[in-house]
């Protein structure tokens, strides 16, 4: 009997389409086809298969069954249970799922191997080289440098037909990791950590650990013997460590090669397309047994994944907000569920939703308290910029530039800490006052003096800086209003002429491997002042590193982000917890107008419990998360009476349920961008309520017209 194939496609479409099974094709579930979309051929994956009954409309047929690997049967579930959170299509994660497939194949390599023919003259050039063909195909260049000759020799036995030149595609070649390799000397607590990983590792299915520790406690080295017990249970695990950061992956990648004594493979944005579609096929095929990468690893096509780590698990950075948005942290414990793996979330300032299923006993939870060896957490102090302000056009304060100079003359090194990208977040024309923004867009556009350029971190459009106002056209009246990093930098070397100075920003950094080089040079005492954003703000182990200078540590506080406070003191206590991790002591100087403010005092007194109880106890009265549920609606068009008519529409249509509280429509606070107006509610609901089902039912009561765009995201993290 024949049989129909679903096949779901990546693209935003809201199910998969069925298609007739050619005869003899025998699909599987989780196979790649080929199929046709109208004029045209698409890949798509077969998400299900049944017979075919009487009465059935004509099916178009699958086109082919392509030569690649299947998807498994788990990773097909967590990628529709992933859209049905989300609140979109299947084919939304699935794209993300293909992206490796998809990548170009790496070039073919061109080898040469003996054909079987004598050349018709012998000399002891080329019968080293035919001994050294007969062993393995090699490239010619390799082969003439095993025999010791010049490229001649061998061009002249292919020539001669005595080797013959032969394309074969590159495989991936990942070493097998060593989990019997013996890791770091650990401190009683990291060893107590280590084994209570271990226990929950190898009792196999599903479990979810809190591995929360100060910074500079050892949480690698501790979730690096979990790895290990995962490796050496079952020898076709697989681990996957997540990185907020890509700046981070090299160093955490050196740390596993380290470990294991075989590298990784490495999954982020700046990996060439071939090398991401060999990490792609390889762990597919379960060669490639640790990836460390950044969220979008977790779509990956792992055939055995046992072990998932999320390393600063608190960090931002994990949410996708463009796209098809998801919290990466909270999909990766949905992963481990339908994988039946172990997941370690580790982190020295944990989320709220964490702590609170840690409190709860959902989670274990394992604490390292001290830092490892005699390091001592840093003093911190408040620099309370009402009374000691710096310089007029200056943005470092007197106690701040001292403790500088100090640091200096005893050979140590400062960071100064600020998390704003460019020269200044700010161009604004001294004779009309007007504020230049990105066309189309209500985001200011962002000095940056290296290029010249003035750049819309929204959109990414950039110009270069005008010698004029664009509206009034006035000469010379640009001025460069506020600090970025760019500008502390200018002060930092204008205060200190002779030190070595480096800025670590995205701007600043082409890939990864410069970020690596970098940081080196800052391990190995090259630099003597960083200015950084958060980039450099977490993860790294600067060992002469004494001295953290926050220059505005006011800056996470300000919007009406529900977030502001634990976001604010996660990154301050991370950028802090840079200083003093080896023998000599750390401080750490926090510029600030709100030295009473609770996130200050809690950093000051190195009290974190007390601020997350107080913050909790905020959360809860206001039914909050992680008491409450979240989803954002963002809707967006071109024209602002047709918008604002739709969403009103939209407004009357939503359910009235219990437990769920509608806010909106208001104008987003980004109420422009490329062009598009932009309108936003925001859902709260109680934890017994399915947001997901109540928000996909309340977009199916609305058609949009075709000019109009709805985007929804559960558990919203950026509120603009």
């Amino acid at each position: 009997m024949s049989r129909i194939a679903s096949v779901l496609l990546p693209m935003p479409l809201p199910e998969a389409f069925d298609y007739a099974e050619p005869e003899g094709m025998e699909l599987g579930v989780g196979d790649q086809v080929a199929a046709p979309l109208g004029p045209r051929l698409l890949r798509g994956v077969v998400v299900g298969l049944r017979d075919a009954t009487g009465g059935n409309r004509p099916l178009k047929p699958v086109e082919a069954r392509l030569e690649e690997p299947a998807l498994p049967a788990r990773t097909l579930e967590f990628i529709q249970w992933a859209a049905r959170y989300g609140v979109d299509a299947p084919g939304a994660p699935l794209a993300i799922a293909l992206r490796g497939a998809r990548a170009p194949k790496p070039r073919p390599l061109k080898v040469v191997e003996p054909t079987g023919a004598a050349p018709a003259r012998l000399t002891p050039a080329r019968e080293r080289v035919m001994a050294c063909a007969a062993q393995a195909p090699v490239s010619p260049a390799d082969l003439a440098r095993a025999a010791g000759v010049s490229a001649g020799v061998v061009k002249g036995l292919v020539d001669e037909g005595v080797l013959a030149v032969r394309l074969v595609e590159a495989e991936a070649s990942f070493d097998p990791p060593d989990p019997s390799r013996p890791g770091s000397a650990l401190n009683p607590s990291q060893a107590a950590a280590a084994q209570a990983l271990r226990e929950a590792v190898g009792a196999g299915g599903f479990n979810v650990t809190l591995l929360d520790g100060v910074t500079g406690s050892g949480k690698t080295e501790v979730y690096l013997e979990a790895a290990a017990a995962a490796l050496a249970a079952d020898p076709q695990a697989q681990v996957l460590a997540l990185l907020p950061e890509i700046a981070l992956t090299q160093a955490v990648i050196a740390r596993f090669a380290e470990r294991f004594g075989a590298r990784p493979g490495e999954w982020h944005s700046d990996v060439a397309p071939p090398a991401r579609r060999r990490v792609w096929e390889a762990v597919a095929a379960g060669r490639c047994r640790i990836v460390v990468g950044a969220r979008s690893a977790l779509f990956l096509p792992f055939r055995k994944l046992s072990l998932i780590i999320v390393d600063e698990e608190h960090d931002s950075s994990y949410k996708q907000e463009e796209g098809f948005i998801y919290q990466a942290r909270d999909l990766a414990v949905v992963r481990g569920k339908i994988e039946d793996a172990s997941v370690i979330l580790a982190s020295a300032t944990p989320s709220l939703e964490t702590l609170r299923n840690a409190e709860t006993g959902r989670y274990r939870w394992l604490r390292l308290s001290a830092r490892h060896g005699t390091a001592e957490l840093p003093q911190v102090e408040l620099v309370d910029l009402r009374e000691t302000p710096p310089e007029a056009g200056r943005w470092l304060s007197p106690p701040l530039v001292q403790a500088m100079g100090e640091t200096l003359a005893r050979g140590e090194q400062t960071l100064l800490f600020l998390n704003r990208r460019g020269y200044a977040p700010l161009v604004l024309c001294r004779a009309c006052g007007e504020r230049l923004c990105a066309p189309d867009t209500d985001s200011w556009l962002v000095e940056h003096r290296y290029t010249g350029r003035l750049v819309c971190h929204l959109t990414g459009f950039s110009m270069p800086k005008p010698d004029k106002c664009p509206h009034c056209g006035a000469k010379d009246s640009l001025v460069s209003i506020g600090p970025g990093v760019e500008r502390v930098e200018e002060e930092a070397r204008h205060l200190f002429p002779e030190a070595r100075i480096a800025v670590f920003s995205s701007d600043t950094l082409v890939d990864a491997r410069e970020a690596r080089r970098l940081v080196e040079a800052m391990e190995s005492g090259e630099i003597d002042i960083l200015v950084a954003t958060q980039a450099a703000a977490k993860g790294h182990n600067f060992p002469n590193l004494t001295l953290v200078g926050v220059v505005d540590a006011d800056l996470g506080l300000r919007g009406g982000d529900l977030r502001a406070g634990e976001r604010t003191y996660q990154l301050l206590a991370q950028a802090t917890g840079r200083a003093g991790r080896h023998e000599r002591p750390g401080r750490a100087l926090l510029q600030t107008y709100a030295p009473d403010h609770p996130v200050m005092q809690a950093l000051q007194a190195q009290d974190r419990d007390a601020f997350l109880q107080a913050e909790m106890a905020e959360r809860e009265l206001a039914g909050l998360p992680p008491f409450g549920r979240l989803g954002a609606v963002i809707v967006s068009g071109e024209d602002a009476a047709g918008l604002e008519a739709f969403v009103q529409t939209m407004a009357k249509a939503a359910p009235n349920t219990e437990g769920v509280e509608v806010y909106g429509p208001a104008d987003a606070p980004l109420a422009l961008v490329r062009g598009r107006r932009r309108k936003r509610f925001l859902v709260r609901a109680d934890r017994t309520v399915d947001l997901s089902a109540y928000l996909a039912a309340w977009r199916a009561r609305v058609k949009p017209p075709a000019s109009i765009r709805v985007a929804i995201d559960v558990d919203p993290y950026s509120f603009l």
